[in-house]
């Protein structure tokens, strides 16, 4: 995989060595509460997935990761993202999606790519907004929010590859 340069952000291939930073990015309140990843290292060793570690200067902020439908007929990718709580709020997370959602649509092809915040979270959805990406549903009782031990309700929202914007 490459390296890929964003305009505030580096996104590097990721690595098992990235799983501590990673797990205390997610032992976080505030990053605890949207997401849930119980095998880290499990996923990033697989090959059906793309993970990169999010990089801001020399430190490892978060992690974005792809995953691909190759399906002719339905074939797209979907985003998922997640961002140390210090660095929030500063475009950091904005950079990186759309630097991901580039090299999705130049270098793999995809004309569509999905994008699956809790529908409580909008600040998540405000970021993937500036990308591009419009709301298309709701996915009702989507996931199990261990936070306040719920199935919670996730906003499908899509990008296609035309709607994508600048930096």
């Amino acid at each position: 995989m490459d390296r890929l340069e964003g305009a505030r952000v580096v996104l590097r291939p990721a690595v098992v060595a990235d799983a501590g930073v990673f797990a205390k990015i997610l032992a976080t309140d505030a990053v605890a509460r949207w997401w849930t990843w119980d095998d880290i290292e499990g996923d990033l060793t697989n090959d059906e997935e793309f993970h990169f570690a999010i990089v801001l200067g020399d430190r490892v902020v978060g992690m974005i990761q792809a995953t691909e439908e190759n399906e002719p007929d339905y074939r797209h990718a979907g985003i998922d993202v997640f961002l140390a709580p210090d660095v929030h709020g500063h475009g950091h997370g904005t950079d990186a999606v759309r630097t991901l959602a580039r090299w999705l649509i130049a270098e793999r092809g995809h004309h569509r790519l999905t994008i699956d915040p809790d529908a409580r979270n909008a600040p998540a959805i405000a970021a993937y907004a500036k990308v591009g990406f419009k709301p298309v549903g709701l996915l009702r009782r989507y996931w199990h929010d261990r936070h306040d031990g719920i199935w919670s309700d996730a906003l499908l929202m899509d990008l296609l590859a035309d709607e994508l914007t600048r930096d």
